[in-house]
């Protein structure tokens, strides 16, 4: 009889740190991050970044910007349209999610002036 070959397991490690909140007086909001990554390869198999400000945007929960995986494609949320975006690697849309998030921050400190 031949010996059985097991199913290998797929292990992942979580990273959320906590919901980082933004000054007032630098736009306000708040920050959220979730990746889960296989491991020992790295590979990220799922990420969510959202920048959250209602005082911005009230549609899609308060949700101004955001970068995610979820319903089987990589896409962004923009003020509440929801666009493909194509996955290059999880540092390169943590990076534009940064700058984008930042900019829509300082524009809107700056509108009020």
């Amino acid at each position: 009889m031949p010996a059985k070959k097991k199913a290998s397991v797929v292990v992942t490690e979580r990273y959320a740190p906590k919901d980082v909140k933004i000054k007032k007086r630098l736009g306000g909001g708040v920050l959220k991050e979730l990746v889960i990554r296989q491991v020992p390869s790295g590979n990220v198999t799922h990420y969510a970044l959202a920048y959250i400000n209602p005082a911005i945007f009230s549609g899609d929960d308060g949700r101004v910007l955001g970068y995610d995986n979820s319903h089987g494609y990589s896409h962004k949320h923009h003020l509440g349209v929801v666009t493909p975006e194509p996955f290059t690697s999880y540092q390169q849309i943590y990076d534009r999610f940064q700058a984008e998030w930042m900019a829509i921050a300082i524009a809107y400190v700056n509108k009020g002036k």
